[in-house]
């Protein structure tokens, strides 16, 4: 099993609705996901039309209040789960920054998930800061997802996100944390801007940036408003199609073979 974090410290770059559809689009092809909401604005809890609840996020499990396994709710889409957010983890970084161990305390947390074998893969969307929170997840995760939109902050957010990673190797709480794979969202073909960024990526980054690339979509958009993944709000729109394509090039690097698609 592996621990995936999803995280970019810069807003606005698809990083929730690339959490919640590659997850879905996993459990899809039948992998069994836990997605963890850690963001406490919990867009990816709303996004699949689930209901903020108190106690019911990974808050109490970091302050040792409660086990992991009693958050983990399933959803509607078959092999997903889903551990909730709450606007309470706002205070959490508080709380944590108290604590002796709070850049490992994460990866304790899910330590004993981590063996259970309930799942293939735990995808963490994480907060859009330079916290407690985001730090947490990158030192509990085995591999880094980053989207990054294709605009000109975008190549800014990324450089800054791969210096946390080097910091977090080097602070020894994580040395073998992996920058898996660099998507680009919010593509325009009509764009030279969009264009140019891609380019600019792929040639430094080369084999790091995901072939699939998700477009700039008004259906994506519009998805979370009606809690739905973009499989289950527009199955053959091109947003299902990329983030199928992401899912199936995410399995293919890990070696997996493609299993029966269920129909959502």
């Amino acid at each position: 099993m592996k621990i995936i974090a999803i995280a970019n410290q810069k807003g606005g770059v698809g990083k929730t609705t690339t959490a919640l559809n590659l997850s879905a689009c996993l459990a899809d092809r039948g992998i069994n996901v836990l997605l963890i909401d850690l963001d406490s604005q919990a867009n990816a809890t709303s996004g699949l039309g689930i209901a903020q609840e108190e106690g019911g996020s990974i808050y109490p499990c970091l302050i040792g209040q409660t086990p992991i396994t009693e958050v983990i709710c399933s959803t509607r889409i078959p092999h997903l789960s889903i551990i909730r957010s709450h606007q309470e983890l706002a205070g959490c970084e508080i709380e944590l920054a108290q604590s002796g161990n709070h850049l490992t305390r994460l990866r304790d947390l899910l330590a004993p998930l981590k063996s259970s074998g309930l799942f293939d893969y735990i995808i963490i969307d994480s907060p859009p800061s330079l916290g407690i929170l985001m730090t947490g997840a990158l030192a509990a995760a085995d591999e880094l997802l980053v989207p990054i939109q294709c605009e000109y902050f975008g190549l800014e957010g990324l450089s800054k996100i791969v210096h946390i990673v080097q910091q977090i190797r080097e602070s020894g709480a994580n040395p073998e944390l992996a920058l898996e794979g660099i998507v680009m969202t919010m593509f325009d073909s009509r764009m030279n801007l969009s264009q140019q960024v891609l380019k600019d990526v792929r040639e430094y980054f080369t084999e790091v940036v995901y072939d699939t690339i998700i477009p700039r979509t008004v259906r994506l958009g519009e998805a979370p408003s009606f809690g739905k993944c973009i499989i289950e709000y527009e199955p053959n729109g091109k947003g299902s199609q990329a983030y199928r394509a992401l899912a199936d090039e995410f399995l293919k690097r890990r070696g997996h073979s493609k299993k029966t698609t269920s129909k959502a």
